[in-house]
């Protein structure tokens, strides 16, 4: 499975893309495929879009949700971002390749080959909705207690 994360933040005023880079970048990697594609809004520069697509198992998410949050919690961003983040995250339905010039014929669902089984693809992306909720609530808890260690 391909699962892909649509990260949106934007930067605090006086703020840069660099300083952004530097905070994010990953001291640990996934161990399974993993590529992240980061953009700048063209129509508001400050808006710093993370596009990650993992090619894996549900396990292989999960296991690289404990490692972000660590990372997260190791290297948080509140200095730097503001505070409303836009997350999606969702299982690849299909990749089309419209490279060719012209007309093209119709091709149905498929991944790397394999057409998209629909059905399949329902019950894994509320796997995926729960291992993404898992991991957000217990990242929020651990910054919380973190936060409130800070105050003492």
């Amino acid at each position: 499975m391909k699962f892909i994360a649509l990260v949106t933040r934007t930067l605090k005023d006086g703020k840069t893309y660099e300083d952004f880079r530097k905070a994010w970048f990953h001291s640990n990697g996934f161990g399974v495929p993993t590529s992240m594609y980061t953009v700048i809004n063209a129509f508001n520069p400050r808006e710093i879009i993370s596009i990650g697509i993992m090619d894996g198992s549900l396990d292989d998410l999960t296991k690289g949700l404990e490692i972000d949050v660590k990372d997260r919690l190791a290297n948080p961003l509140d200095d730097i971002i503001e505070s409303t983040i836009v997350r999606n995250f969702g299982v690849v339905a299909a990749v089309d390749d419209f490279s060719a010039s012209g007309k093209l014929a119709y091709v149905p669902s498929q991944v790397d080959g394999v057409l998209t089984d629909y059905k399949e693809i329902g019950l894994l992306l509320q796997n995926v909705k729960d291992s993404l909720e898992k991991a957000s609530a217990k990242r929020d808890k651990l910054k919380s207690y973190s936060c409130h260690l800070s105050d003492l």
